[in-house]
């Protein structure tokens, strides 16, 4: 099995910058390029995945439904 803890913290991190709004209103310049840097390593990470993982991981990445994703990760790991 696949070390997905990079991915997990990857999507935390790009969520948590979205949803950042004191981040947003303090510095909008900076906000938006925090969120591309957080998206560009999320996209780095995602692009090294194997082709073989979980059907519905590789849906929720692509659907770019982050916060199922980090669910699905949380959840496999109550499973291991």
């Amino acid at each position: 099995m696949i070390d997905l803890s990079s991915l997990h913290s990857a999507l935390r991190q790009r969520v948590e910058i979205v949803a950042d709004h004191n981040f947003r209103e303090r510095d909008p310049s900076g906000h938006l390029e925090a969120i591309k840097a957080a998206a560009a390593h999320l996209d780095a990470i995602i692009a090294g995945l194997p082709r073989d993982i979980d059907p519905n991981l590789r849906h929720y990445l692509e659907r770019q439904s982050y916060l199922k994703a980090i669910a699905w990760l949380e959840e496999s790991r109550t499973h291991q």
